[in-house]
């Protein structure tokens, strides 16, 4: 049995015969070109010979093992931050309005036409309680001292101390001295029946302070 075949080299034919398991040549004869069988997808054997083959992308080669991808960080805003860290901005300030605050006007005092005066003699222990109209003829206590009434006036309802007032006049004139002779004035001013160790008379030899004032 032998096995003819056909050896195509640079359009040149060599017949091989295969006989026994031996080789024999056959010699050269040209080869008869044969028809090119139609093929099946003729439109993708086109786009084959066409489309240009594409390398691989240049850059840094594919790492050996995997490499972890860190997320992106969150923005930091005032809601994120540490309600203990965070800086509160300071609120706006607000002007607010002065409210004046008027004084109420106080009440005016009463004022009577007579002051009640009670004195007292050091050395003799005589004491007295006389009345002095404002404005009237003076008053002498024990022969010496001479009172004499400027005005007298009661607290108004807006104070806070239910008081006395009385202008005095007060002047001493010994006995026996000549006629004629002016007498001293010992004290001139205010004498509150609330303090009368305060703002009454103090002298060696007499004490006066004033009591109240009448109509």
């Amino acid at each position: 049995m032998s096995l003819r075949r056909a050896l195509l080299i640079g359009g040149v034919g060599l017949a091989l015969t295969v006989s026994g398991g031996a080789v024999v040549a056959g010699g050269w004869q040209q080869a008869t070109p044969q028809p090119a069988t139609p093929s099946s997808d003729p439109i993708g054997d086109l786009l084959r010979t066409q489309a240009p083959v594409e390398g691989a992308p240049a850059g840094t080669p594919a790492p050996a093992a995997p490499v972890a991808v860190t997320p992106p960080a969150p923005a930091i805003t005032p809601e994120t931050l540490d309600p203990e860290t965070a800086v509160e901005e300071p609120a706006p300030k607000v002007e607010k309005a002065e409210v004046v605050v008027e004084p109420d006007t106080p009440a005016p005092r009463r004022r009577l036409r007579v002051a009640v005066v009670e004195a007292i003699d050091k050395i003799t222990a005589e004491r007295m309680r006389f009345e002095v109209v404002v404005g009237g003829r003076p008053v002498r206590f024990n022969g010496n001292l001479i009172f004499t009434a400027r005005a007298c006036e009661l607290s108004s309802p807006t104070e806070p101390v239910e008081d006395a007032i009385a202008y005095m006049d007060v002047s001493l004139q010994p006995r026996g001295v000549l006629p004629g002779t002016e007498a001293r004035q010992i004290f001139r001013g205010w004498m509150f029946a609330s303090t009368p160790a305060v703002s009454g008379l103090q002298h060696p030899l007499y004490d006066a302070w004033v009591v109240g004032c009448k109509a």
